[in-house]
C-alpha cells in the first residue's frame, strides 16, 4: 500500500497538477490564447464546436458527481484522498468546458438551455447507469465505471480532438493536453486500486461486467449519434480551416489520417481505439469485456 499511498497521494497531485503542467495557465490554456476566428465567425463550425463542448460538459459533469460521490464509500483514506483530487480535476474539467461555451458566444443564462438542445440522450444514459451505482454508494462498481469506462472513453475522445485540433485551435489542444494528462491518472488509479478487491468479491464480477456493457452500449450509440450527417460539416470545417495537416502528422492518430477522413471512418477509429483500450483494462482487474449490441444513429 506504500507505493499506492505515494502515487496517489495529495502532495503527488500537487507537485505534478497544479504545481506541474497547469503552471501558468489559465483555463487549461496558456494566458492571452483565444478561440480562432473561423469558430466565431462562421455558423456552421460554431454550432459544430458548441455541439460538441457541450459533450465534454456534460460527461465531466457526471464525471465530477460521480468522483465526489465516491468518496464517502471508499474503504481507506488512501482512495479518499486520491478521489478528493480527481474531483477537483473534475471540477476544473466542468468549468474549463463551460468557460469554451461561454467563448464561444453562449451567454451565462443560456448555459443549461444549450445543453438540453445539444446533449446526446444516449451520454444522458450513460452517465445514469453510473451515478445509479454511484448513488447506492457501491464503490467496486464506481470506481470501474468512474475510472475505467468513463474515464477510458474520455482519455480517447480528448486524443482525438487534441490531434484534430493541434494546427486549427492551438487553444483547445493546450486545454485538451491537461485533461489527457489528469485521466491517464484517474485511469491509473481505477486499475490499481480495483483489482484486489475483485478478487477479494469475485461474486460482484457478473454485476460489474453488466454495468459494463450497458454503459458501453450507451457510449457506442453516442458516437453513432456523433458522426452520422456530419459530412457537410466536416467538408465545410476543411474549407475554411484547411486540410489540418502539419509536419508532424498531427492529424494522423491510431492510423486514421483525420484530415481527410470520412465520419464513418472516425467513428470505427475512435470505437475501436476505446473498445481494444477497455478490454485491456478490465483484463488487468479480473473482469472480462462484455461486448453490448451494436446500436444506430438517432
Amino acid at each position: 500500500m506504500s507505493n499506492f499511498l505515494s502515487a496517489y497521494s495529495i502532495q503527488t497531485w500537487l507537485e505534478s497538477c497544479p504545481q506541474g503542467y497547469l503552471m501558468d495557465t489559465e483555463y487549461g490554456h496558456a494566458p492571452g490564447e483565444e478561440e480562432p476566428d473561423a469558430f466565431l465567425d462562421n455558423d456552421v463550425l460554431r454550432e459544430d464546436a458548441i455541439r460538441t463542448t457541450t459533450q465534454l460538459v456534460l460527461g465531466e459533469r457526471c464525471a465530477l458527481a460521480a468522483s465526489s460521490g465516491l468518496i464517502n464509500c471508499a474503504p481507506d483514506y488512501a482512495s479518499k484522498h486520491f478521489l478528493a483530487t480527481q474531483t477537483l480535476d473534475e471540477a476544473r474539467h466542468v468549468e474549463i468546458f463551460t468557460q469554451r461555451l461561454y467563448d464561444l458566444g453562449i451567454k451565462d443564462d443560456d448555459l443549461e438551455s444549450t445543453l438540453q438542445q445539444y446533449g446526446n440522450p444516449n451520454l444522458v444514459k450513460f452517465a445514469e447507469v453510473l451515478l445509479e451505482k454511484v448513488d447506492k454508494g457501491d464503490f467496486v462498481a464506481g470506481v470501474v465505471g468512474q475510472n475505467i469506462v468513463l474515464e477510458g472513453m474520455a482519455f480517447s475522445v480528448f486524443e482525438m480532438l487534441q490531434a484534430i485540433s493541434q494546427t486549427s485551435n492551438t487553444k483547445l489542444a493546450h486545454i485538451l493536453s491537461g485533461t489527457i494528462a489528469d485521466e491517464r491518472r484517474h485511469v491509473g488509479f481505477g486499475e490499481n486500486r480495483i483489482g484486489a478487491l475483485i478478487t477479494q468479491y469475485p461474486n460482484r464480477k457478473p454485476e460489474i461486467e453488466q454495468m459494463q456493457k450497458d454503459m458501453t452500449y450507451h457510449m457506442l450509440a453516442t458516437f453513432a449519434d456523433s458522426f452520422s450527417d456530419r459530412a457537410e460539416t466536416l467538408e465545410e470545417s476543411r474549407r475554411i480551416l484547411g486540410s489540418g495537416e502539419s509536419d508532424g502528422g498531427a492529424a494522423v492518430w491510431h492510423g486514421a489520417d483525420l484530415s481527410v477522413a470520412e465520419p464513418e471512418e472516425m467513428e470505427k477509429v475512435l470505437a475501436d481505439t476505446v473498445l481494444k483500450e477497455f478490454k485491456v483494462r478490465l483484463g488487468r482487474i479480473g473482469l472480462e469485456y462484455q461486448s453490448p449490441p451494436k446500436p444506430k444513429a438517432a
